[in-house]
């Protein structure tokens, strides 16, 4: 229960970034002095290539990580049922720091002067709408599957019962074990996606998270293999037929 805290960490400290962004993308502010060091140690300021539509893409997925953390402090508040599991402290710590250095890492791929005060001009393009639907439809289906498994635990009438596990069934459960993982990798690749695919930094952020979830839902899958002699056998752990 205590991730909840990664994303109380994650709405203040990316919303506060998409502020900032946001300020200086259609506002003509200047970004502040610690975030332009911070391009400076990333030699960001040496890179001219960035163009109006990056500067926009980076705002969008800023917004969409934004409301991804939003969405699942939600859900850890008023739908989630949790156990009474522990996480390591180092797990814990590496939890906090996450949510903060990856949007930092959406700001990094825009110059620190992005304006200049000058008017903006948005350009939408074709990568966006296919990020942005891509995003929608992994979102909606993430939370159908965290509704199923908090449901597990719940009575008709919506009280919890017990806190024990059991066999999830419905939407991408009939697939994997662990939908929810892998509608998390589905919402940074529509991040990728809306950057424009050819972010390559972006793109080792979708490889961890790959993994990382990856290894999670191999754990959970053996676990409910071991617990159920009844399991449906054709699920697979993370990737639907993999």
């Amino acid at each position: 229960r205590w991730f909840t805290h990664f994303y109380v960490v994650s709405v203040l400290w990316n919303g506060f970034l998409l502020i900032r962004l946001f300020q200086a993308e259609f506002l003509g502010a200047s970004l502040p002095p610690w975030i332009q060091h911070l391009h400076s140690a990333f030699g960001r300021d040496l890179q001219n290539q960035n163009t109006g539509s990056e500067h926009f893409s980076a705002l969008l997925v800023l917004l969409l990580l934004w409301l991804h953390s939003f969405r699942r402090l939600a859900e850890c508040l008023c739908t989630s049922v949790f156990s009474n599991g522990v996480i390591h402290v180092v797990q814990y710590c590496f939890g906090l720091g996450y949510y903060i250095v990856v949007g930092s890492t959406v700001l990094c791929q825009v110059p620190t002067n992005v304006r200049n005060g000058k008017e903006s001009s948005v350009q939408i393009f074709w990568y966006h709408i296919v990020g942005i639907v891509v995003y929608i439809w992994a979102s909606l289906h993430q939370h159908r599957c965290l509704v199923i498994l908090a449901n597990l635990r719940k009575s008709k009438s919506g009280k919890v019962v017990s806190l024990s596990h059991g066999i999830p069934f419905g939407d991408w459960f009939e697939r994997v074990s662990c939908p929810h993982y892998f509608a998390e990798l589905l919402i940074y690749v529509s991040m990728a996606i809306t950057l424009g695919f050819h972010n390559v930094t972006w793109w080792f952020v979708v490889m961890y998270v790959l993994f990382n979830q990856a290894l999670a839902a191999v754990l959970c899958h053996e676990f409910y293999q071991k617990r159920f002699t009844s399991y449906p056998k054709h699920r697979k752990a993370f990737i639907p037929f993999v």
